[in-house]
């Protein structure tokens, strides 16, 4: 059974930090991208970071490029989303999104709320 177990979101004030993870099992972690989505009321959920298969390469949405960082364990198959200098506007459920050559993986999502 294929399972995704997103943690680590709360509350926080404006410039703190969190750290997600996203804990992965049923399948093989490491044949597939890691992405966060986030999606804030009454918005379309946009991608916020990924990273390739192996860690090589990664990307980030212009909002977020050096605050977050995006990390994986494949040997823990877990991902990570560190965030830092948090801003009321990160507001948002966060979702792990795990995309393999043949199927698309979605966790159940975190609320991640900044404000002071």
């Amino acid at each position: 059974q294929v399972q995704l177990v997103e943690s680590g979101g709360g509350l926080v004030q404006p410039g703190g930090s969190l750290r997600l993870s996203c804990a992965a099992s049923g399948f093989t972690f490491s044949s597939g991208a890691v992405n966060w989505y986030r999606q804030a009321p009454g918005k379309e959920r946009e991608l916020v970071a990924g990273i390739t298969r192996a860690g090589g390469f990664t990307n980030y949405a212009d909002s977020v490029k050096g605050r977050f960082t995006i990390s994986r364990d494949n040997a823990k198959n877990t991902g990570y989303l560190q965030m830092n200098s948090l801003k009321p506007e990160d507001t948002a459920v966060y979702y792990c999104n795990i995309n393999t050559l043949s199927d698309n993986y979605w966790g159940q999502g975190t609320q991640v709320t900044v404000s002071s």
